[in-house]
């Protein structure tokens, strides 16, 4: 990526296939990046450092301190890419996004607002003043991994709903497979365009998603009450019915009057967000330049 104008210089893309291990996907990231340098020395343009946005919890020092999506909890992976290039930073890919949005996208300008990601997950970012908010132990990004154990009020029933699993991607895709009473494997995809011909099936999944959503997302402004919302993903990004419902239901769960009208809006960035703030924590410390740099990711 080049600084300061946030342009993606080169896109490589590779599977991460996570269930050989973590430490077979950091050989590919670490190879990725020194093909990325190569590319970018035979060009005779300067490599700053290499940035990695992971969708994992990430503690303040550049630790990941999960293993939901890649097994590199405890694995040390700054360290190892700072081998190939010393400047090296591991973040939250939520973070990143964040962070994106702030210099380049939709919150530029805006002193405090929340960055939510819809996909294969759901997650959120608090950024004031420009900086994406880690919290004391860097866990400040959990918005739907959590039950909210409640009893049902009708027949006493304990539930655990997690919000991760009725609204994310794979649970829309999952969803739709058991209302079809189908053993095939569907994509969220699938289900939009299912829901675009006027399926009823899909169409109320993809609207209880939405509203389940809303719901969460509206906790967020009576708890932070930020100016904005700025929204991003794929899943976030999609639109259609599932923007719509999640649109209405989170304004007509924000408590008061006066945030209710916030704006919301999706991320300008798209999803390039993550890829773009993966960079930008690598120059956003120093002082900006006019020279090209190249950045290395996964």
């Amino acid at each position: 990526m080049s600084w300061p104008t946030g342009e993606i210089l080169q896109r490589t893309i590779i599977p991460t296939h996570p269930a050989r291990g973590g430490e077979a996907v950091l050989q590919d990231t670490r190879n990725l990046a020194m093909q990325l340098r190569e590319w970018a020395q035979q060009r005779q343009i300067e490599v700053a450092g290499i940035g990695a946005g992971v969708a994992e919890l990430v503690d303040c020092h550049g630790n990941v301190t999960s293993s939901c999506t890649i097994d590199w909890r405890g694995v040390p992976v700054q360290e190892s890419l700072s081998g190939i290039i010393p400047v090296a930073q591991v973040e939250s890919d939520v973070r990143t996004a964040a962070l994106a949005e702030a210099i380049f996208g939709a919150g530029r300008g805006r002193r405090l607002f929340t960055y939510v990601t819809v996909g294969t997950g759901i997650s959120y970012c608090l950024v004031q003043d420009g900086q994406p908010l880690k919290g004391a132990n860097g866990n400040a990004i959990t918005l739907s991994s959590s039950p909210l154990s409640t009893t049902c009020t009708n027949c006493g029933t304990k539930l655990r709903p997690v919000l991760e699993q009725f609204a994310s991607g794979p649970a829309i895709a999952q969803r739709f497979a058991q209302a079809r009473k189908s053993e095939a494997t569907f994509t969220a995809e699938e289900v939009f365009r299912a829901a675009s011909t006027g399926d009823k099936d899909a169409s109320e999944i993809l609207i209880s998603a939405g509203e389940a959503l809303g719901v969460s997302a509206a906790f967020l402004v009576n708890v932070l009450d930020p100016e904005m919302m700025v929204v991003g993903g794929g899943l976030g990004m999609a639109g259609g019915l599932y923007w719509d419902a999640f649109l209405r239901s989170c304004r007509e769960h924000i408590f008061a009057d006066n945030s209710r009208g916030l704006p919301i809006v999706t991320a300008k960035l798209g999803i390039d967000a993550g890829l773009v703030g993966a960079a930008a924590i690598i120059f956003k410390p120093q002082q900006e330049t006019e020279a090209n740099y190249v950045y290395d990711s996964n």
